[in-house]
């Protein structure tokens, strides 16, 4: 994806949008030549600071052949996303796309013994079920048995490339008139883009020095 210096997002940035629960998004693994990536909507386990996440899936999804003929894989999260019509601005011009995305390039290793397969989804369960934790152990009830349909996957992330696109390039009048169009508008995911936008928009009238750090931090 392109990213340009003013919607670079840093490390601490998409750590804290990715920590509000969002922890669902899209693997993309090189397919067979001529048929296009192969791509799998799935939930995940997000260790930052081990630099790995963690996921299960069924042993028959196509992508553990492709990750075994090569083991490069992307996880991407996109959220917050809204449709901006050029009439919006001030001077009728292009419209464009408000949206966050972080996008992680990993290396895969996939885990199919069963004690390696029940760590996965122990620490899966902890994750998002905390309040109702079951144990998960190879032959005993109630997962056991069901470790043979599935497989684990830990990616080791290798670059975090984060892009938060909210009109930081326009005068910063024109980014909070921008929020303002969403607040009226309210359908979709308005609320979540206009919240980002806002947020970077505070970024910019409060915290310059802030943001420096921040878009030097992302490279």
């Amino acid at each position: 994806m392109l990213i340009r210096s003013w919607d670079r997002g840093g490390d601490a940035e998409w750590r804290a949008w990715l920590a509000e629960g969002r922890d669902f998004g899209v693997l993309a693994a090189n397919g067979p030549q001529g048929r296009g990536p192969v791509l799998v909507p799935t939930h995940f386990l997000l260790d930052a600071d081990a630099g790995e996440i963690l996921l299960h899936l069924a042993a028959p999804n196509p992508v553990w052949a492709a990750l075994r003929a090569d083991p490069h894989a992307t996880l991407a999260v996109t959220d917050d996303y809204a449709y901006a019509p050029g009439y919006w601005r001030a001077e009728p011009g292009t419209p464009t796309s408000l949206y966050a995305s972080v996008h992680f390039h990993c290396t895969a290793e996939i885990v199919e013994d069963a004690a390696g397969k029940a760590e996965i989804l122990r620490r899966q369960l902890a994750h998002f079920q905390p309040e109702a934790p079951l144990a998960v152990a190879p032959g005993e009830e109630p997962f056991g048995p069901l470790l043979s349909g599935l497989r684990g996957l830990r990616l080791t992330v290798r670059e975090v490339r984060a892009k938060f696109k909210y009109d930081d390039k326009k005068p910063v009048a024109e980014q909070a008139a921008l929020a303002d169009r969403l607040a009226e508008r309210g359908t979709g995911l308005d609320a979540g883009a206009r919240a980002q936008l806002l947020r970077r928009n505070a970024l910019r009238t409060t915290a310059p020095d802030d943001r420096a750090g921040r878009v030097a931090a992302g490279g």
